[in-house]
């Protein structure tokens, strides 16, 4: 009863802080270049992490090999450097609201590359789950009226599809090292290579090239300017609270219930994050997006209900095991086990 009830209050806030996220970085966003502030913010998250994913990595008896590095490197790369810098870019061509909603389909995807790359097999309903989600996502876009950010909306999905596939990726490997581990080295790998990016960035020709394709944020980026007194606070707050805090309590939750259980956390935000918005940015929640969130919600609920009625629990490790070994034997990569 204890367990449960904690997993509750890390759902909860889990929920809170990741459905704040797209005001948050609305709000900094214009303080800072939209890559660095992807950067500082898991930089900071990365170091939340740290201390957890040492622990999980003693209990796991986990130690660090060769072919780690190169799997942490295309997880960073696919997680922090093209997802959440597509992210970054929709929240700033598109209103909050919309990108929060539109960026919880990810699950959409993530069924999509668990079919392609683990052979998990699609179930009817959540097909009809699928279809009803990409009603919603169409309701909320319209692509024949011709409104809203084209730009916007490509970012996002790309952010979503991108986001799933490291998702998938890290399952192969969660089963070994852990989800927090995972996650924690893969936002230290995805730094690194974004702090190589930053630095090409100051290269003259190169930054010439960027500002001639209308790609001025990629040229000259800055590492640690705009830090003040005054912008602390934020910057704090996307990095700790949203990044750090919102990705512990949200593997806490897991561990306290189950990952389906966990998973309220990306069926609830499509709701609370339009109401952030709304309060603190003045976003009007419209008809069309308030239908749209409706589409969304019956898909999630079609997808989760009998997953929920069947008691499924977090893959066990043997199984998590099974999908690395699985996965890399497709790629041709032979895994050295611990």
């Amino acid at each position: 009863m204890v367990s449960k009830k904690k997993g509750a209050w890390y759902i909860i806030l889990a929920t809170i802080f990741f459905s704040s996220m797209e005001v948050a970085l609305k709000l900094t966003g214009g303080q800072f270049n939209p890559i660095q502030l992807t950067f500082l913010r898991f930089l900071i998250g990365g170091l939340v992490l740290f201390p957890l994913a040492v622990n999980e990595g003693k209990k796991k008896g986990f130690s660090l090999r060769r072919f780690d590095i190169g799997f942490f490197l295309l997880t960073g790369l696919i997680c922090v450097v093209v997802s959440m810098i597509l992210f970054q870019l929709s929240v700033l061509y598109s209103p909050a609201s919309a990108v929060a909603v539109l960026f919880s389909c990810n699950s959409v995807f993530v069924v999509m590359f668990a079919y392609l790359l683990l052979r998990e097999p699609i179930r009817r309903h959540t097909v009809v789950s699928i279809l009803v989600i990409v009603a919603g996502m169409l309701v909320i876009v319209d692509p024949l009226s011709g409104k809203g950010s084209a730009a916007g909306t490509v970012c996002v999905l790309g952010s979503a599809v991108t986001f799933a596939l490291y998702n998938i990726l890290g399952r192969t490997r969660s089963g070994r090292c852990g989800g927090i581990t995972l996650t924690c080295a893969s936002f230290f790998a995805g730094c690194a290579e974004m702090l190589a990016i930053i630095g090409l960035s100051h290269i003259p020709a190169l930054a010439r090239q960027f500002r001639s394709m209308g790609l001025s944020i990629f040229s000259e980026v800055p590492l640690l300017e705009g830090i003040t007194l005054r912008t602390i606070p934020s910057l704090l707050y996307v990095g700790i609270c949203v990044t750090g805090l919102g990705y512990t309590f949200y593997f806490l939750a897991m561990e306290a219930t189950d990952a389906a259980t966990a998973a309220l956390v990306f069926y609830i935000k499509p709701v609370l994050a339009p109401l952030f918005a709304l309060a603190v940015l003045g976003e009007a929640i419209t008809g069309r997006m308030a239908l749209g969130i409706v589409f969304i919600l019956a898909g999630s609920l079609i997808a989760f209900l009998p997953v929920l009625r069947r008691g499924k629990a977090e893959p066990r490790a043997e199984d998590l095991r099974k999908s690395e070994e699985e996965f890399e034997a497709k790629t041709g990569k032979a895994s050295a086990k611990p």
